[in-house]
């Protein structure tokens, strides 16, 4: 998975954490609902600005957006395939 496709699942998740919309995340972040929603589909990438940006609307750390998700409730992720 791509930096792009883990920075889309975690900007859907944690918007829909907040019950935000993509409007209202966009309002806040300074943004257009439809670059939001070209994140959050990964047809984009955002820049630092923008990720920031987007942290700070949702009120997390920028390392939320970017951190990879964790495989079998694993606490890390390994670079080694599962046999």
């Amino acid at each position: 998975m791509d930096l792009k496709e883990v920075m889309a699942i975690n900007l859907r998740r944690l918007r829909h954490a907040k019950g935000m919309t993509q409007e209202e995340l966009a309002e806040r972040a300074g943004l257009s609902a439809r670059y939001i929603g070209a994140i959050e589909r990964a047809d984009v990438s955002a820049s630092v600005t923008v990720l920031g940006q987007v942290a700070e609307a949702l009120d997390v750390e920028a390392t939320e957006l970017v951190r990879a998700p964790h495989r079998n409730g694993d606490s890390a992720i390994s670079a080694e395939p599962q046999q």
